[in-house]
């Protein structure tokens, strides 16, 4: 059975940032000049878990940043190696000739300015592109991609999520803030409040947007609803300190426990606050709805 042979943009991607996305256009691109398959290749945790010893929030879960290099730029394939010790230690230009070319049939690679590759991570940009050069291989290095004077990259838009600057955090994503999860069973709060509702978890290891009230998109079997969606602990209902993601979709009707959703976060309303009652709490998701309508009636998605 034939490999088909792939361009393969390298990386870890985390949140598919605009600088990710010069490289995966870029390989789109050789792609079709070289009728190969468009790949990209990433792993399943952050190598600097492994080699610095501490773990740092990320922006996307291993299927969101998969969902986004799909959807957004048109990867047919992406290649999500397990980093353990081995991989850790494998040398740099191993990496290229058993990895790259050798397991997956590599033709051409693209590469960030900033990518580091091997043990000690003594594979580096220049050295690729020598390597490649001698293997007959294709080549690609992408320069740093700036937004407003700054170079985008997943470390500031980590910052901007957790103060919850969504708007901002969208620039230089280049798409909304995504989070995936499958809906939960909660307290039904919203069903009392008479909105439909979900309830998601942060999974472990992603970064927590700060704590408050949202306009969001939610997408269901497909099909985006605008949502107002709280990130916290609830404090007018619940006594403990439970982060919950949990959203009120406006004009929905269906059950929605156990369906794999899409929440996309567009804009901050408001900070979590503790109301003296239902009905004000009630009252206060009523503006915020309203507050909603009127953003997606003019944003620009």
């Amino acid at each position: 059975m034939n490999t088909p042979k792939r361009v393969i943009a390298l990386g870890f991607f985390d949140g598919v940032h605009k600088g990710h996305g010069a490289l995966l256009r870029r390989v789109a691109e050789r792609a079709r000049e070289l009728d190969a398959l468009p790949a990209a290749f990433t792993f399943d945790t952050h190598p600097e878990s492994l080699i610095l010893g501490r773990s740092t929030p990320l922006l996307s879960t291993t299927a969101d940043r998969a969902d986004l290099m799909r959807r957004l730029y048109g990867m047919q394939d992406v290649i999500v190696a397990h980093y353990d010790r081995e991989m850790m230690k494998t040398p740099w230009e191993s990496f290229i000739t058993d990895c790259l070319i050798r397991d997956y049939s590599a033709v051409h690679v693209v590469a960030g300015h900033d990518f580091r590759f091997g043990y000690r991570g003594e594979g580096n940009p220049e050295r690729l592109k020598l390597k490649c050069r001698e293997l007959g291989l294709g080549c690609d290095i992408i320069h740093p991609v700036l937004q407003d004077g700054i170079t985008v990259s997943s470390t500031y838009i980590r910052t901007l999520v957790a103060q919850g600057e969504m708007e901002r955090a969208r620039t230089f994503l280049g798409h909304p803030h995504t989070l995936t999860e499958t809906v939960a069973h909660g307290k039904k709060l919203g069903s009392a409040l008479g909105f439909p509702t979900v309830n998601l978890h942060i999974p472990e290891g992603v970064v927590v947007p700060a704590h408050g009230v949202y306009a969001t998109r939610i997408w269901v079997d497909g099909q985006p609803h605008m949502a107002v969606t709280n990130v916290g602990s609830r404090p007018t209902v619940d006594d403990g300190d439970v982060l919950t993601v949990e959203g009120f979709l406006l004009d929905f009707e269906g059950n929605l426990y156990d369906k794999t959703v899409r929440v996309e976060f567009h804009k901050f309303l408001r900070p979590e606050e503790t109301f003296p009652s239902l009905d004000a709490l009630r009252a206060e998701i009523i503006r915020n709805v309203a507050q909603t309508r009127t953003y997606f009636q003019f944003a620009e998605l």
